[in-house]
């Protein structure tokens, strides 16, 4: 599994990159991480704004801070 953040770093980001990181703890699953901070890459995405999570090329959340329940409901699925 491929996990990225898009955001410019900021407070929101980086803690939906650490929110992230503990749900893939809590579920003991594999998972490499990329913190996409970059403008054109971010906008090579169908989002409008950061911070924003995508897990293995796919859109998950952007613009909100998910809750824990719903992280670990899309790292279950893959």
């Amino acid at each position: 599994m491929h996990i990225k953040i898009l955001g410019s770093g900021c407070a929101k980001c980086n803690r939906l990159e650490q929110l992230t990181r503990e749900a893939v703890a809590e579920l003991g699953i594999e998972a490499s991480f990329e913190h996409v901070k970059e403008m054109d890459r971010i906008m090579a995405y169908p989002i409008m704004t950061t911070p924003a999570l995508v897990v293995d090329e796919a859109v998950k959340v952007s613009g909100r801070m998910p809750s824990k329940d719903e992280l670990l409901a899309w790292l279950k699925a893959g």
